[in-house]
């Protein structure tokens, strides 16, 4: 019989039409999303390997290491006067980050009040953060016997390198001699010092701070500890905890007031260029997160910049080890570049309050350098020679700190020329640098990472269709 009334009856092969639409549909999406994962794969493969390649020549040991020549450490060390009080700024065998150390240290001696030595369980050199090798002043042996077994008076502690994670081994030298020693005296902990602070068990119940970006996971890791938001120190009697980085200008300041009073906190301050002390108060941080900004910044330097550039930096005798630490600290905390520590001597140089450095090459290592930055204000025969050795072979020098003020302000503003503002922003909310002085003018994007980044997506897209196009020639010559 016929179909009932009102039916009406199914087109022949309107089902195979439907299925075959369904068919082709599939093969779009297919499509796309291979041609999506091609434009995406190659960069990404890019950004994985420098990613890998910077994390590894953040703490990266010098080539060859081993004990100290005499002619190396050169001068004998600082005299120790037992009329003052004694603050040591403790490094790990594997380094320590190199504002985190330097910045504290080169404020306590600016005041003359203490006897300042740079401690490590080790005396050998260490890779401060970007490559910049430090001779610590004494072993813990050294420090113990000079002392008597005693604490010192202040125990900076340091974000240092954690190269066996989940163990504890390497950190283990540390920690020990803090919850044995140190922890009898005033410990300040630095930015992700704090870590060490915490798995020594001297903030247990307690109050600490640390760097913004770090404090969801010493929360995970240290539930035990009141972790603290929104300042740039924590002062809980024996044990002072800074947020991060150039928070520790703030927290050093708030020891010297403790044991060398107001008024030498106030000048040391003022010696150093630091217009933001809070005098018996720490001094609050706005609300820091990671913008969209921020990490498009941050992914195409670290993946299509840092990788190929490297700013040389000179070391000369002298130099101070704020505007050191300003030199090599803000490319290594905003992955922009890998920093070469050069100078004319190859046994090292003493910086303004004694500390003794080792470059890894010499003046003629700057032609493979895209930049040549002199931190501090002197001159001198040491960089003559540099400028003269960087114009020859035409690479571009920068002085850093023309100007009296604080040293990472000339650091930032040359950074933003060098690369672009937005870099330069990113860097300083990591460095939690007071973001009222930042005044940088250059690019206003990172456009030569983000070129990069294109042409690569672009390179794995054309391959993906030329392999598209092979494949469907095979299958149309197999048909035929």
């Amino acid at each position: 019989m016929g179909a009932g009334k009102g039916t009406t009856p199914e087109p022949a092969g309107g089902g195979h039409a439907d299925h075959g639409r369904a068919r082709r549909s599939v093969r779009v999406a297919a499509l796309g999303l291979v041609l999506l994962l091609a434009v995406a794969v190659v960069p990404a493969a890019v950004l994985a390997v420098g990613s890998a390649g910077f994390d590894r020549s953040r703490y990266a040991p010098r080539p060859s290491s081993g004990p100290v020549p005499a002619s190396t450490t050169g001068a004998a060390r600082p005299p120790h006067d037992p009329g003052k009080p004694t603050a040591v700024v403790l490094v790990g065998n594997h380094g320590a980050n190199v504002a985190d150390a330097l910045v504290p240290f080169d404020i306590l001696a600016t005041t003359g009040a203490f006897n300042v030595y740079t401690v490590a369980p080790e005396r050998r050199p260490v890779p401060l953060l970007g490559g910049l090798d430090l001779v610590p002043d004494l072993s813990i042996a050294e420090l113990s016997a000079m002392l008597g077994g005693a604490a010192p008076d202040v125990t900076v502690v340091p974000e240092m390198p954690d190269t066996d994670p989940g163990t504890g081994a390497d950190d283990a030298p540390v920690t020990g001699w803090l919850r044995n020693v140190a922890g009898e005296g005033l410990v300040l902990g630095v930015c992700t010092g704090a870590r060490l602070v915490a798995e020594a068990g001297l903030v247990d119940g307690r109050p600490a701070t640390s760097h913004w970006y770090r404090l969801a996971g010493l929360e995970e890791d240290h539930p035990s500890v009141r972790w603290q938001r929104g300042l740039r120190y924590v002062d809980d009697g024996d044990v002072v905890t800074t947020g991060g980085l150039l928070s520790s200008v703030d927290g050093t300041l708030r020891v010297v007031e403790r044991l060398a009073g107001p008024a030498t906190a106030a000048a040391a301050a003022a010696d150093v260029g630091w217009q933001h002390y809070s005098p018996g108060v720490p001094a609050t941080l706005p609300p820091n997160a990671v913008t969209p900004t921020n990490g498009a910044v941050h992914v195409l330097n670290l993946g299509f910049r840092s990788g190929t550039t490297t700013m040389g930096v000179l070391l000369a005798n002298g130099v101070g080890e704020l505007e050191l630490a300003s030199a090599f600290d803000p490319y290594a905390e905003g992955k922009v570049a890998r920093t070469l520590s050069l100078a004319a001597d190859p046994r090292g140089v003493r910086s303004r309050h004694g500390l003794v450095f080792v470059p890894r090459a010499g003046l003629d290592a700057v032609s493979g350098t895209d930049r040549l930055l002199v931190p501090g204000s002197g001159g001198g025969a040491e960089v003559t020679a540099a400028l003269t050795a960087a114009d020859s072979v035409g690479i571009p020098t920068a002085r850093l700190h023309p100007r009296a003020g604080f040293a990472f302000d000339g650091a930032l503003q040359d950074m933003a020329l060098a690369t672009d503002v937005p870099t330069a922003r990113w860097t300083a909310k990591i460095l939690e640098y007071p973001a009222e002085d930042l005044r940088v003018t250059g690019r206003s994007w990172p456009w030569g990472p983000t070129l990069g980044a294109l042409a690569l997506g672009l390179a794995g897209l054309a391959v993906a269709l030329v392999a598209i196009v092979l494949v469907r020639r095979r299958r149309a010559s197999r048909a035929g």
